[in-house]
């Protein structure tokens, strides 16, 4: 047979002692004195003793209600965290959001910005693969999820492409020229490591896995370590001081990844989107990431956050057209370019 301490009568003997009488513990608790002495009771009668040895002039508990109390205030504890975990408060709001563990670093400044435009909001933050976190947005465990990979994701799912990630290589493996090239790489399934072995195959490069880990810091310490080389986002050399790495023959890393935003289906409010979007684009700032409407049609590439250079690369395509159009009308070819400078496209803040 089972018994429930049922917790509103675990929460009136907490109040009784803590405030020092039954009327006070009614009082506190919007309920009437005889209700606090019928729970009471109650506990008196699950623990088959009495819970007060006293409750004249000062209260004093017996043995066994001194050992419930303590039971007593370590579950009504419990309880309130996990109703103030899945129960917001009057006007806020409860949102799980994931973020890949290669864009971390994003985090602070992206919680500042959601924060100043959402302050009722009480957020829950996860990192882990992509992979991973697709599935917890999939299932309902996250609401929202910047993401990296190509992969598309399940129906209903409000994706938002942010720009393409470009990639590197890290790390200087020991290994002779003849030996297969030892890599550190996320487990399957992971559209990165599935790339990354699709461009060493098309280069003729050997290959072999030497670390395997789901943890960005796994791969991050074996890179360093010289167990393998990894691939990961281009700017790995900046944020957690990885060695770029350098072999004859290496080809050029896997093409850039898109960087998404993905929202579940009718689990966030309306304008949770674009203060979400919003906020992200600024915090990848400083990270190689290119416009996606640009790296389509330009096959070209931009820091976000390195404006002046875009601006100096458009001024210097400008004046060689420019140029090129004064040829042509005075009939010089020689006034042609024979090349075009690449402009660096800037993804938007």
């Amino acid at each position: 047979m089972h018994y429930d301490l049922q917790i509103n009568r675990l929460r009136t003997l907490v109040a009784v002692v803590e405030l020092g009488g039954f009327r006070r513990a009614a009082e506190s608790l919007h309920i009437t004195q005889p209700a606090v002495s019928q729970q009471i009771r109650q506990l008196s009668g699950l623990i088959r003793s009495p819970v007060f040895a006293s409750t004249r002039r000062t209260l004093r508990l017996s043995p066994r209600g001194e050992e419930l109390l303590r039971y007593a205030r370590r579950m009504v504890a419990l309880n309130d965290e996990a109703v103030g975990r899945f129960i917001p408060q009057a006007g806020h709001i409860m949102l799980s959001i994931g973020v890949v563990s290669q864009l971390a670093e994003v985090l602070p400044e992206f919680l500042r910005l959601l924060n100043r435009g959402m302050p009722q909001a009480q957020l829950g933050v996860r990192t882990g693969t992509s992979e991973e976190l697709a599935a917890q947005l999939t299932s309902g465990q996250l609401d929202a999820a910047l993401l990296l990979q190509a992969d598309p994701l399940g129906p209903g799912t409000d994706s938002r492409e942010l720009g393409r990630m470009r990639m590197a290589w890290f790390g200087r493996p020991a290994h002779g020229e003849r030996d297969a090239l030892p890599l550190a790489l996320f487990p399957e399934p992971c559209t990165l490591r599935g790339q990354v072995g699709e461009v060493l195959d098309a280069s003729g490069i050997a290959w072999r896995v030497a670390y395997e880990s789901s943890e960005l810091i796994g791969l991050r310490s074996a890179a360093k370590a010289g167990l393998g080389m990894t691939c990961l986002v281009a700017n790995g050399d900046e944020l957690w001081g990885l060695t770029p790495s350098v072999r004859p023959g290496l080809p050029e890393p896997p093409e850039p990844l898109p960087v998404t935003m993905a929202l579940a289906p009718g689990a966030v409010p309306e304008a949770f989107a674009g203060i979400a979007e919003k906020a992200f684009r600024q915090a990848l700032q400083g990270y190689p990431l290119s416009s996606s409407d640009a790296g389509a049609k330009t096959g070209t590439e931009a820091k976000v956050g390195t404006g002046a250079t875009a601006k100096a690369e458009t001024s210097a395509k400008a004046r060689a057209d420019a140029k090129a159009e004064a040829g042509e009308a005075s009939g010089d070819p020689a006034g042609a370019p024979t090349s075009h400078t690449p402009v660096l496209a800037a993804a938007a803040a």
